[in-house]
C-alpha cells in the first residue's frame, strides 16, 4: 500500500512572520535581510509584492533596491522565526508523530496511519492549511504524494496557500514535463551537465538509461533517477528522534571594518555568546568549531577544527575561533564580516572522556556563568550584562548578537541513512 505523505512549506516564512508584527507592510514590497545602513548584505526572503517586482532570495540589498526601488528592508529576528516554527510543529503533531523538519519553514508529515481515523490525505492537508492561517496567521503550500520527493514538488507547484496532489495517475503529466532543476538536488551545475546530454526535463531523467546516468553522474545519477521516477522510499523520521540540525552559527557585518586582533576578538565574543546561548537553549553541544572571515573585497576564508570535548560554552567557542583566525589572517586588508559556527552536534548531556588537559570544574563554572548572563539578558535586555572587554569599543559593543544573521543548517536529505530505492536499479 502506498504511503500518504505531506510536505508543508510556509510561504515567504520570514517575511510572513514580520508582517504579523508590521501589518502596514503587508501590501508593500518588503524583504528580510538586515540593515543596509549597517551594511548587512543579502535578501533572506521577500514578500510577494517584492517578488513580483524582481526581488529574489540571495540578492545583495543594493541589487534588490535596483530591482524594486521602493522595497522596505527589515532586519531578521531569528528567535521569532524559531518560535513560529515550533508552533507550526505543534499543529503537525496533532496529525502524526512522523514529522520531519527540513529547515525552519518546511516539514514532511507521514499521515498514512492517520487517514483511516481522520480522513484522506488531501482533506488533512486542507485542514492543516486552514489551521496555519487561522492559528498562526501565515499561509502554507502543501504537496500530497506517496513519496517525500513528489510531496515536496507538490508544495512548490502552486503558491501561495494551496494544496497539490501528485498521484500515480498524474505525476507524468504534472512532473515530467517540468525543467530538471525543479527536481530536488538538481542545481545549476547538474542542470548544465544534463543539458549537454540533451536532458532538460524531469521526464528526460526518468526515461534515461540507468547505466548512462551512473557512468556520467555516479551515485548522484542513480539518486536523481529514483527521484524522477517516484521510487524514493525514504521514511519520514519520527519527531525528536535525532538532533534536527547540522550546525548552529551566527555572523555579522559590523558597523565599521575591523582593523586589529582586538576588534575581531570583541566581535567573536559577541557571536560566540549568541551561538552558545542557542546551543544550550536547544540542548546541543558541538565538537567542530568554524570561523568565517571576509575582507572589504568579499575575499576570505572559512576554517574549522575539531575539539576534544563537545562544547556549548561561549569561552571555549571564542578561544577556538580566535585561534583559527590568528592562524589564517595576514591583515593585508581589514575585516568586513565575520562568523562563528558549531557543528557535529550531539545532545548536551552526552558523556565525554575526561583527560589531563580539560578541567571539568572550570567548564561547569563557565557554563553556569553563561546561563546566568542569558537569564539576565532575557529579563532585562541584551545590554544588561556585558564582558569588560566590550567597554573598550562602544561602537562594536553596540552590536546585538540576537539581531545578527543566525544560521541554523538542517541535515541534508541523505544524511540519516535514508533509502532511495536504488537497489531496484543495481
Amino acid at each position: 500500500m502506498d504511503r500518504s505523505i505531506l510536505h508543508v512549506d510556509c510561504n515567504c516564512f520570514y517575511a510572513s512572520v514580520e508582517m504579523l508584527y508590521h501589518p502596514e507592510l503587508r501590501d508593500v514590497p518588503m524583504a528580510v535581510g538586515g540593515d543596509p545602513e549597517a551594511r548587512h548584505g543579502i535578501v533572506l526572503t521577500a514578500n510577494y509584492p517584492a517578488k513580483r517586482r524582481g526581488v529574489k532570495t540571495g540578492m545583495a540589498l543594493w541589487q534588490a533596491r535596483q530591482a524594486c526601488p521602493g522595497v522596505v528592508f527589515v532586519p531578521p529576528h531569528m528567535m521569532e522565526y524559531i518560535h513560529f516554527s515550533d508552533l507550526a510543529h505543534e499543529i503537525l503533531a496533532d496529525y502524526s508523530d512522523l514529522w520531519e523538519p527540513f529547515g525552519l519553514d518546511e516539514c514532511w508529515v507521514d499521515v498514512t496511519d492517520s487517514t483511516g481515523l481522520l480522513g484522506n490525505a488531501h482533506s488533512l492537508a486542507e485542514e492543516i492549511r486552514k489551521r496555519y492561517k487561522r492559528e498562526l496567521g501565515i499561509t502554507v503550500s502543501i504537496g500530497v504524494s506517496w513519496n517525500k520527493i513528489f510531496a515536496k514538488y507538490g508544495s512548490d507547484y502552486r503558491k501561495p496557500d494551496a494544496v497539490t496532489d501528485v498521484t500515480r495517475e498524474n505525476y507524468r503529466s504534472l512532473v515530467w514535463s517540468k525543467p530538471v532543476d525543479d527536481l530536488m538536488y538538481v542545481g545549476s551545475a547538474t542542470r548544465r551537465k544534463l543539458h549537454l546530454y540533451g536532458i532538460d526535463t524531469i521526464g528526460g531523467i526518468a526515461q534515461a538509461d540507468p547505466s548512462f546516468l551512473q557512468a556520467v553522474f555516479g551515485k548522484v545519477g542513480m539518486i536523481l533517477l529514483m527521484f524522477a521516477r517516484g521510487d524514493d522510499q525514504t521514511p519520514v523520521s519520527r519527531e525528536n528522534s535525532a538532533v534536527p540540525v547540522k550546525s548552529v552559527g551566527n555572523s555579522t557585518t559590523p558597523p565599521r571594518d575591523l582593523e586589529t586582533d582586538a576588534d575581531v576578538s570583541l566581535v567573536l565574543y559577541i557571536l560566540s555568546e549568541s551561538v552558545a546561548s542557542r546551543l544550550k537553549k536547544n540542548g546541543f553541544a558541538g565538537s567542530v568549531i568554524a570561523v568565517s572571515v571576509r575582507d572589504s573585497g568579499l575575499a576570505g576564508f572559512t576554517h574549522q577544527t575539531k575539539i576534544a570535548v563537545p562544547t556549548d560554552i561561549s569561552e571555549e567557542i571564542h578561544q577556538t575561533a580566535m585561534k583559527l583566525f590568528r592562524e589564517s589572517w595576514d591583515w593585508r586588508q581589514p575585516v568586513r564580516s565575520v562568523g562563528v559556527h558549531v557543528s557535529e552536534l550531539v545532545a548536551a548531556d552526552t558523556p565525554w572522556q575526561q583527560d589531563l588537559f580539560t578541567d571539568p570544574v572550570l567548564r561547569d563554572k563557565r557554563r553556569n556563568a553563561d546561563r546566568a548572563a542569558d537569564e539576565l539578558r532575557r529579563r532585562f535586555g541584551y545590554q544588561a550584562v556585558m564582558r569588560g572587554t566590550m567597554y573598550e569599543d562602544p561602537e562594536l559593543s553596540a552590536l546585538d548578537a540576537a539581531s545578527a544573521v543566525h544560521n541554523i543548517r538542517p541535515h541534508g536529505y541523505m544524511e540519516r541513512g535514508n533509502r532511495t530505492g536504488a537497489e531496484h536499479y543495481s
